[in-house]
């Protein structure tokens, strides 16, 4: 189950940091004409915040553990990603986009699943 719960959270950090990097890195008009269509519906300075978040979570998920450092963060970044993709649920969901909330879904599972096994069971 270890080695199942370090694959799921380098999975999840892969996908948050390159979401992240991309929401730090690119004008949020760019971001709405690929698809992002959510980023209308926030300021410029949001839509970085949560990139940022989202590189620290994926950083979260993987440092700690690896250096042998803090490892309670690794649980607590999996925690902070699964609510924020309930929290894009939520916007995709009252922005009636209703094709992106599947992704979300299925990122907050994983991300649950990493947060359980690593505060419980599988605790590093």
């Amino acid at each position: 189950m270890n080695a199942a719960l370090w694959i799921a959270a380098s999975l999840l950090a892969v996908a948050f940091f390159l979401a992240g990097l991309m929401k730090i890195a690119q004008v949020k008009e760019k971001l709405a004409a690929s698809g992002m269509a959510w980023v209308g519906d926030f300021s410029t300075s949001s839509v970085k915040v949560i990139g940022i978040l989202e590189v620290l979570g994926a950083l979260g998920l993987i440092l700690p553990g690896a250096l042998d450092v803090a490892r309670v963060v690794t649980p607590l970044a999996a925690t902070g990603l699964a609510f924020t993709m309930l929290g894009a649920a939520i916007v995709h969901a009252r922005r009636k986009e209703n094709q992106m909330i599947g992704a979300n879904v299925v990122l907050l599972v994983i991300a649950a699943i990493v947060a359980w096994g690593r505060f419980g069971p599988y605790a590093f």
